[in-house]
């Protein structure tokens, strides 16, 4: 079976059955994601613009591309084609109402009671900058007055290097803000003489953007974090993927954090150590 795309000047360049796998393979061993046959023609889609881009006739060829390069530049170009970025302020807001209701509350009560006042957040799938704002946006409003008192910065990381490049730009369209209400859009964003909004600079200033791979064997943080957000990530993993990643970062989730995955994803007690708490939301209880 062969899929074939359509690329202008060079007509019709088919996939093969073994092309395809060679390739999803190797997107399951570095990224973790799943490709079976029916995302087959997606990632045809996805990936015609590099071979056009750099004159690449066939897929096998660029197979080959990517297992000559040692830079990390082809890989990376991968990753930025093949992710998925769709996302918007206060998605799943379910999610925001726990975290400043529930799980901030939780949490600085405990540090407060270690004499702590370093709180530590982790948005582990940033993507174009949205969700990791609205979390710095969400730890001002909480702490208010007593948020300079507070080391309460941000680390945001992605896959995606230009998804991370159009999030420290902070720039986004009215449809994406529309979602916030007007008080937090007043507050936290100038209007651009263009109409769009920019995060403003207090915001920018507090989240930390990061390329990382949630497949590395081993993160490289040196203490854990109060809260994670990691969320519609795990959609695109097999169990024994997600399994593992769910390990890796109960080891770098403090005593009586929090982990927010998507509200379709879930993790089973044979999945994880964390406790469940609400749709969504487990805890490391230890």
């Amino acid at each position: 079976m062969t899929a074939l795309i359509n690329t202008g000047e060079t007509g019709l360049i088919p996939i093969t059955d073994n092309e395809f796998i060679q390739l999803s393979e190797l997107i399951y061993q570095r990224f973790g994601i799943v490709l079976d046959e029916t995302k087959r023609s997606l990632l045809v889609g996805r990936l015609h613009k590099i071979l056009r881009r750099h004159g690449i006739q066939t897929f096998g060829d660029y197979y080959a591309y990517l297992l000559r390069d040692r830079s990390g530049k082809a890989v990376s170009e991968l990753a930025n084609q093949i992710s998925t970025n769709h996302t918007y302020f206060n998605r799943e807001p379910e999610h925001f109402r726990f975290l400043v209701t529930k799980a901030l509350p939780d949490v600085v009560a405990r540090l407060r009671r270690q004499k702590k006042r370093d709180i530590r957040v982790w948005c582990a799938a940033a993507a174009t900058g949205e969700e990791p704002y609205l979390l710095a946006m969400l730890l001002m409003e909480f702490f208010a007055g007593d948020y300079e008192n507070w080391q309460a910065g941000l680390l945001a990381t992605d896959i995606s290097a230009a998804a991370l490049a159009r999030a420290r730009h902070g720039v986004y369209a009215p449809d994406q803000v529309n979602k916030l209400s007007v008080s937090m859009r007043h507050k936290y964003f100038t209007m651009r003489d263009d109409g769009q909004y920019e995060v403003v600079p207090a915001v920018k200033r507090d989240v930390v953007f990061r390329r990382f791979n949630l497949m590395n064997q081993s993160f490289p943080f040196r203490r854990p974090f109060d809260i994670i957000f990691c969320r519609n990530v795990m959609i695109y993993f097999d169990k024994p993927t997600k399994t593992a990643l769910a390990e890796r970062m109960f080891e770098f989730t403090s005593s009586g954090g929090y982990l927010f995955i998507g509200h379709s994803e879930t993790l089973t007690r044979s999945e994880t150590p964390y406790t469940y708490v609400t749709p969504a939301v487990y805890q490391r209880c230890d």
